[in-house]
């Protein structure tokens, strides 16, 4: 009864801090806006005056649409600016960036010129909105071993297997909070495998690590991918032996390291092997070696492995690739900037790990725990969402005030492209509402029947 009452204040906290951040986001943009408008109308009208080398009459441009469901929202690439901050807005040379290029709607502009205007400008804030089937695949690996589960990748089996592929590139060695990015991924996974049951098996493999970042070195750091810890039972020092092996070096072959990973997994068929395969990487693949196919390869072979995707302090190019990536596999994808958020993301594999020894220790019989609560993830999950559509419309709001102040466009154009912008993030706010409602619904349903609607609903889009 204790933990009830202390899941239920929680949730309860979760929630006033939610709608009370929801309530006052718009009142702080405005204030600042007042102040960022005051100020920097001649950088603007100068950009204005460049804009005008891409001017594209009404003849000959083609507007893209807004999306129309929350699936197409999710699939839009992630923008060169989306995480920009009010601080950012205000600075002269960081707003500069933002609104080069865009098209110039000065005198009076069409109602097809000012859409074209504005889609550019979503182009270049948009958020990275995460559709629902990345929550469903989290949900189902929450749900790992359950007894109602019909999907047998995702049914505990005698033997579980984790592999890790690792990118080693040279970007790996740049820092966070004083420490390279490498070293704490080393240190998060040593604490990670320290914490596995005795018959557990656990690999890793690296990629990058040869060579250098220079075209000269490219062909050998792009054919560089090593097992350095065969998939075997946990050995402390030899663990530690195969991390001491690599450092950051080189490009980044992301399909090659997958190919070889299915090659590491052979033995290891999907019939009496549980297969995690977590990828970690901190960009995009440079080697042109079609990561995608390659995961996708992986994925539908008989290993039958869950293939999980952590971006490490990653751009939102490598976002989107990453992202790609864990999508064609059903898996999950998630981004960490730190340490701490990579060793939590762990931490959720060391749960499941425990569960896994748990069954194997009631003699592999019906597995009858108690089934996880959804509540928490379902309202972070919306939460997030929500925080998104309200920050990218607020930056947006902000840039047009800027723009508007130095008479980058006329007051008709102006009140119509706020019109644009508060109109589609009602749009979108709605659909996020909505999509609360439908997984609380379904959360009271029990585990398979709520999987399976889900799927049948949200999945329909992406045939």
């Amino acid at each position: 009864m204790k933990l009830i009452i202390k899941y239920l204040t929680l949730l309860a906290i979760l929630f006033f801090v939610l709608y009370g951040c929801n309530s006052n986001h718009k009142e702080k943009a405005e204030e600042k806006l007042e102040e960022a408008t005051e100020t920097n109308a001649d950088s603007t009208q100068q950009t204005k005056n460049e804009n005008k080398e891409v001017k594209k009459t009404t003849e000959n441009i083609q507007v893209e649409p807004l999306p129309s469901t929350y699936t197409d929202l999710a699939k839009l690439p992630i923008g060169e600016y989306a995480n920009i901050t009010i601080e950012q807005i205000e600075s002269d040379n960081e707003r500069k960036k933002i609104i080069s290029n865009l098209p110039d709607i000065s005198g009076n502009p069409s109602k097809k010129e000012l859409d074209y205007f504005y889609r550019e400008l979503l182009r270049k804030l948009q958020k990275d909105y995460e559709g629902p089937e990345n929550l469903i695949n989290r949900l189902k690996f929450e749900f790992f071993g359950a007894p109602d589960s019909d999907n047998s990748r995702y049914q505990f089996k005698e033997n579980l297997n984790v592999i890790f592929i690792i990118d080693s590139s040279g970007s790996m060695a740049q820092k966070i909070d004083g420490r390279e990015k490498m070293a704490s991924a080393k240190e998060s996974i040593l604490k990670f495998v320290s914490k596995l049951p005795k018959d557990a098996k656990v690999g890793i493999r690296v990629y990058g690590h040869k060579g250098t970042g220079s075209d000269s070195d490219k062909a050998l750091s792009c054919s560089s991918s090593e097992l350095v810890y065969p998939i075997s039972n946990y050995n402390e020092g030899e663990f530690q032996a195969a991390l001491n092996k690599f450092s950051p070096s080189g490009w980044t072959p992301i399909g090659l390291a997958l190919r070889e990973a299915k090659n590491d997994l052979a033995s290891f068929d999907g019939a009496n092997n549980t297969n995690i395969v977590y990828l970690v990487s901190d960009g995009i693949d440079t080697c042109e070696d079609q990561p995608i196919e390659a995961a996708k390869d992986l994925y539908s072979s008989n290993i039958s492995p869950i293939i999980n995707v952590i971006g490490f302090d990653v751009d939102s190019e490598g976002q989107n690739q990453l992202k790609q990536i864990a999508a064609a596999t059903e898996g999950i994808y998630n981004t960490v900037t730190n340490e701490s958020e990579l060793q939590k993301e762990l931490d959720q594999l060391n749960n499941l790990a425990d569960q896994w020894q748990e069954w194997l220790e009631r003699g592999k019989q019906h597995y009858e725990g108690e089934l996880i609560s959804n509540d928490l993830e379902i309202f972070n999950y919306i939460t997030e969402e929500y925080v998104k559509c309200e920050d990218e419309s607020s930056n947006i709001y902000l840039i047009l005030g800027t723009l508007n102040d130095a008479k980058f466009f006329n007051r008709e154009a102006y009140e119509y492209l706020t019109k644009v912008n508060r109109e589609y993030h009602e749009w979108i706010d709605n659909e996020i509402s909505k999509f609360n409602e439908e997984l609380k619904e379904l959360n009271e349903q029990n585990y398979n029947e709520a999987i399976n609607q889900l799927q049948e609903k949200y999945n329909a889009n992406t045939q």
